[in-house]
């Protein structure tokens, strides 16, 4: 990286913490203008489809925005129906990122199963990899991050530094609960995944997802009875 790579590097940084400051008690459309204003093109939402409130948030800012979902392999089909959903009924354009190799060349590769040997790598190479290439085109994305997910997103900042990435991380919702959700979903009649309603709380790949028992955090389904918390796309 260039001395003038470098400098620009340090002000988004900068700019990026600051808007977090700035925006903490912002609402979620307050932050998403931000970011639009602020990037414009060069801004996109990623999802995993467990719902589609960010997208339909961003949308209301910035009709026909990018949305990024991941196509690991190993998703429900519930999880690729609400995307086609979304694309269908929402005004944004969902962009659907792939591995490199497929389920069966990985397997080729790794041996099959890589997901309970070594769920560490095949994050890696199904999730993380393709994020990263995926994001190139662009300075800043927002997630669906909340605070009240899981004790490793306690600390999640509205705006912030992706420093893996070398972005802007905006995390609207970063402040709201489940019930939050759960108000702006019924409002605005938002498309979430049928799992919600049949005991998962977070979906993801479905050799790696189970649903929550009561009185489990949210996240409790993902890599259950493993020390993994996180994908890697998060931290």
């Amino acid at each position: 990286m260039t001395v003038t790579q470098e400098a620009a590097t340090a002000d988004l940084k900068a700019l990026a913490e600051q808007a977090g400051r700035d925006l903490e008690d912002a609402s979620a459309l307050e932050i998403l203008r931000w970011a639009v204003d602020t990037f414009g093109e060069g801004f996109c939402v990623t999802s995993s489809m467990e719902d589609a409130v960010v997208a339909h948030l961003a949308s209301r800012v910035r009709p026909g925005v990018d949305v990024v979902f991941l196509d690991t392999g190993y998703h429900f089909e519930e999880t690729i129906g609400t995307r086609d959903a979304v694309d269908a009924v929402m005004d944004v354009n969902v962009i659907t990122l792939t591995p490199r190799q497929t389920v069966a060349e990985q397997d080729a590769e790794h041996g099959p199963k890589l997901h309970d040997r070594n769920p560490d790598l095949c994050c890696a190479l199904r999730k993380v990899k393709p994020l990263e290439e995926g994001l190139t085109r662009y300075g800043a994305w927002a997630t669906g991050l909340r605070r009240d997910e899981s004790p490793t997103r306690a600390n999640t900042p509205v705006v912030g530094w992706d420093e893996k990435r070398r972005k802007v991380k905006v995390s609207p919702i970063a402040r709201w609960t489940q019930d939050d959700v759960d108000a702006y979903v019924m409002e605005h009649g938002v498309l979430t995944n049928p799992l919600l309603m049949d005991g998962y709380a977070s979906v993801g790949c479905a050799p790696c997802t189970r649903r929550v028992l009561e009185g489990e955090d949210a996240r409790a389904g993902r890599w259950a009875g493993r020390a993994k918390t996180e994908c890697g796309l998060h931290g």
